[in-house]
C-alpha cells in the first residue's frame, strides 16, 4: 500500500532504481555454474567503483583536498561502504562472526595485495616495454599512514579479543557492550583520519 511507505523510503527507492536496473543485468546463478553471474557482477562492481572514485576525486579537487587525504576519506568511504553493508548482512544472517570479520579482513587483503599489486605490475610492464626503465613512484606519506593503520588495527584486535574473553563473542552481546565497542571502532577510524590529515598538511 502507498500509505505504508514513508517519505524517506520513497526517496531511497527512487535513488536506488537506476542501480537496481543496472544490477538486474546480472545473469541467474545457474548459468555456467554461477561463473556468468560472478563475472558480470564483478564487472559491474568495478564500473561502479570507478565512478565513485572519479566523483570523489573531482569533489576533492573542488574543495582543495589533498590527494592523500582524499584517498583515505572520500574514496575509501565510497569503495568500502559496500563491504560494510555486506559485513552487516553476514553478521545478521550467520551463526558465527567468521563471515562478517572475514569479509572485512579479506576485503582489505584484496585491496592491498591485488588492488595495489596488479596496477603496479601493469605500470611496470608498460614502462619497461615503452622506455626500458622501471617505474619508480614515490610513496609520499604512505609509511606514516600504514604504521598508523597497523596501530589502530592492533587496538581493534585487542578489543575483539577482550570481547571474546569477557562477553564470549566478537559480535553482539549486551546493548552497552555493543555501543562501547562501536564507539571504540569509530574513534579509531577518526583517530587514523585525523593523524594522517595532520601529517599530510605538515602539522606533525
Amino acid at each position: 500500500m502507498v500509505d505504508d511507505v514513508t517519505c524517506g523510503e520513497s526517496i531511497y527507492h527512487l535513488l536506488a532504481v537506476p542501480w537496481r536496473v543496472l544490477f538486474a543485468l546480472i545473469p541467474p546463478r545457474h548459468i555456467w555454474g554461477g561463473w556468468a553471474s560472478f563475472i558480470v557482477a564483478l564487472t559491474l562492481i568495478g564500473a561502479v567503483t570507478y565512478v565513485v572514485q572519479e566523483v570523489a576525486t573531482l569533489l576533492g579537487c573542488v574543495i582543495y583536498l589533498k590527494t592523500s587525504v582524499n584517498a583515505i576519506t572520500l574514496v575509501a568511504l565510497g569503495t568500502s561502504l559496500p563491504d560494510t553493508f555486506a559485513s552487516k548482512a553476514a553478521a545478521q544472517n550467520s551463526k558465527y562472526a567468521d563471515a562478517a570479520v572475514g569479509n572485512v579482513t579479506g576485503s582489505n587483503a584484496v585491496n592491498v595485495f591485488l588492488g595495489m599489486g596488479l596496477p603496479w605490475l601493469i605500470v611496470t610492464i608498460y614502462k619497461l616495454a615503452k622506455t626500458g626503465e622501471p617505474a619508480n613512484v614515490p610513496a609520499g606519506d604512505l609509511a606514516f599512514s600504514v604504521i598508523t593503520f597497523l596501530c589502530c588495527s592492533m587496538c581493534l584486535f585487542a578489543v575483539l579479543l577482550l570481547r571474546r574473553i569477557i562477553i564470549g563473542g566478537e559480535l553482539g552481546g549486551p546493548t552497552v557492550s555493543k555501543y562501547i565497542s562501536a564507539s571504540i571502532c569509530v574513534f579509531l577510524w577518526l583517530l587514523y583520519i585525523v593523524l594522517c590529515t595532520l601529517k599530510a598538511y605538515g602539522f606533525i
